[in-house]
Order: C-alpha cells, then sequence, then structure tokens
C-alpha cells in the first residue's frame, strides 16, 4: 500500500530495511521521519515518529494505511467477480486499500518531475532536488541518509540554472514553481470531492489529466483516479484483460463497467506484474541536460 509513494529504488524520502518500512514527510507540522513495522503475517502494525510532524503523522497513519478505503468491500464482493483476472488478483491481494497520504503538495512535486520523462529521469531529479534542497530527516532517518522534500517556499526560490542541473527541464520546473505559489489552496483539495479536487488541480498551468490523477491517488486516496495518458498504462491493462494493448480511448470504454473502481484496476494490474511484452529496448533517457542520471 505505501509502495505508490516510493520514487524509485534510491528514493532519500523512503527506504525499506526487513520488516520496516522508514517515510519521511513534510507535514502541515512540519518535516517527520516514520518507521513502520508490521507485515502480512503481524498482529498488529507498529509506528514510531520523530520531529516536529510526528503526532500528524501518527494520526493520519490508519488513513494512510487504506483504513479510509470505505469501497473495498464492496469492489471485492461484487466488481472483482467481472473479470477472471481481478479475481484472482483480489484472492492474491485481499487487503489492499487505496491509501491516502493527505499531502498534495508532495504527490503533486513528485508527479510534475515524472512528466513525459522516463522513470529513470524522473526519479534522478527528485533524488537530486531532495539531495539538494531538501533537509535532512529528523531522528534516526540522518543515519539512514533520508531527507526530507524541500518546503513550497524553498522550491519558488530555486533557480532555473540549479534546476537544469539536478537534470529538470523549464518545462517542468516552470510547473513546480507555479504549484509552489499556491501550495496551500493545493493542500485545501485533500478534503474536496474527487472531481473538487481535479478542477483546482488542473488550474495550475502545466497540470493535466494525468498528474491530477497521480495525486489523486496518492494523496486523495481516489479509487477512481486511472492515470490516462501514461505512457505503459492503457497497454499493460490492455493486455491483461481483452490480450491486445488499447490505447487511452479504448482504456475509457474498457474500465467504463468498473467505475468508481477504476484506478483499483489498474492498482491490481500493476501489483500482479502484468505489462505489455516487451519488443524492444527501453526508452532512452535525453542527455541534452547539463545534469547526471543516477
Amino acid at each position: 500500500m505505501l509502495a505508490p509513494l516510493r520514487r524509485g529504488t534510491g528514493d532519500p524520502a523512503f527506504r525499506v530495511a526487513g520488516s520496516s518500512v522508514w517515510r519521511t514527510a513534510r507535514t502541515p507540522d512540519g518535516p517527520v521521519t516514520l518507521q513502520i513495522d508490521g507485515g502480512r503475517d503481524a498482529a498488529a502494525i507498529v509506528a514510531h515518529a520523530w520531529g516536529p510532524g510526528s503526532a500528524w503523522a501518527l494520526e493520519q497513519l490508519p488513513i494512510m494505511l487504506g483504513d479510509g478505503d470505505l469501497g473495498a468491500e464492496e469492489f471485492a464482493s461484487e466488481v472483482a467477480g467481472r473479470h477472471r483476472f481481478l479475481a484472482q488478483a483480489q484472492r492474491l491481494h485481499p487487503d489492499w486499500r487505496v491509501p491516502r497520504s493527505g499531502l498534495v503538495f508532495e504527490a503533486l512535486l513528485a508527479a510534475v518531475l515524472e512528466q513525459k520523462v522516463t522513470g529513470q529521469e524522473a526519479w534522478a531529479g527528485w533524488r537530486a532536488l531532495l539531495r539538494r534542497f531538501g533537509e535532512v530527516a529528523p531522528g534516526p532517518g540522518d543515519r539512514l541518509g533520508m531527507r526530507v522534500m524541500p518546503a513550497p517556499a524553498t522550491v519558488r526560490m530555486i533557480p532555473s540554472w540549479e534546476w537544469l542541473r539536478m537534470p529538470v527541464d523549464p518545462a517542468r520546473s516552470r510547473t513546480a514553481v507555479l504549484a509552489a505559489r499556491v501550495a496551500p489552496a493545493l493542500e485545501r483539495t485533500a478534503g474536496l470531492a474527487a472531481a473538487e479536487a481535479e478542477q483546482v488541480l488542473r488550474t495550475v498551468p502545466g497540470i493535466g489529466v494525468w498528474t491530477a490523477a497521480e495525486v489523486r491517488q496518492r494523496a486523495h486516496g481516489d479509487p477512481d483516479a486511472v492515470s490516462f495518458g501514461d505512457y505503459h498504462v492503457p497497454a499493460s491493462i490492455g493486455c491483461t484483460m481483452t490480450g491486445r494493448p488499447v490505447d487511452d480511448d479504448g482504456l475509457v470504454g474498457l474500465l467504463e463497467p468498473y467505475r468508481p473502481h477504476r484506478y483499483r484496476v489498474q492498482r491490481l494490474v500493476e501489483l500482479c506484474g502484468a505489462a505489455r511484452p516487451r519488443h524492444g529496448p527501453r526508452m532512452a533517457p535525453r542527455r541534452h541536460l547539463p545534469g547526471r542520471y543516477g
């Protein structure tokens, strides 16, 4: 359930060590390092937190782990059985819920860095942003080399040449800065209905359907927020459910019977490792920006 909050294996804000998940965040009360212990066979989830945001993070933890996902039972009992793959995936992941971090700017900033680039480029930009402009994680997070994402005020002040060194191109950096300027208003969307939240998110220039959906999945816990416009998602879902890839238009029709659980379908496909067969090399990252990838 926490995996979508991780931005690549080298994410400075996310670590997995044994049965523990370590995560940093910038809460409304300040930075926090959160350690979450537990697993499929654990009798309970045990969490520890350090930093000014500790109380907020611990109070939010049940919702972040899917406690507020009220539609999970309906999907399991009425919807998953409509397709053989979904029924099997539901049996493999009976406890999966849609998480909700409640941190809108965090999800938005990461999603903006992932716009129209390879995963390698996106995650390199996220790592560089946190290492260059983030804060040292409170408590034991410091020993783990973890960082807390920069505050909106910091993001607003990053010069254009520093974005290029990360490397983040001007289109993405411009959107990130514009979002940082209205971060308080964006955070308030956490309490809005899905349609209203998307409408507010998309008032920021550079935020479209795909980016808004990525934010709603992670920050709002929206079980219907499909990643339309993604390079891989339509083909993966199409191959899994029909045996052939589809485009965005085909995905709209394919998922229509599963409203308001369309993101659940997407995530179950991802969890079960279903994907379009590869017929060539991975897309290479761009090399014309001055920063390094890695």
